[in-house]
């Protein structure tokens, strides 16, 4: 735990607290919020097959995540934290033009 809090720079076990219910609720609110978004666009279960449900539901949580991560790290006092993994994340994933887009928005 120790290598861990000096590795990202984190303080107090608050704050480890904080990062953790940031995690838990982000993932939680992203796929509660991504049903009726695939609802309102006329996708469901019952009327797209589930090859193609899925990867769309998956799709479609992404973004959501990705704000709702930064959002509600935020609220709870942890957005420079949110920030750098946010970038790390996307940078591992080969969007750097996406991280390159945010680190410049945080600079203006």
């Amino acid at each position: 735990m120790k290598n861990f809090k000096q590795r990202h720079n984190i303080t107090s076990n608050k704050q480890i607290i904080a990062i953790v219910l940031v995690f838990a609720l982000t993932g939680s609110a992203s796929a509660l919020i991504a049903k009726p978004i695939l609802n309102f666009l006329g996708i469901t279960k019952t009327t797209t097959s589930i090859l193609l449900y899925y990867p769309l539901y998956l799709l479609i949580i992404f973004p959501i995540y990705q704000l709702l991560l930064l959002s509600i790290g935020a609220l709870l006092g942890q957005f420079s934290f949110f920030f750098k993994f946010e970038i790390k994340m996307l940078r591992s994933m080969r969007l750097h033009f996406i991280a390159n887009y945010l680190e410049h928005l945080k600079k203006n």
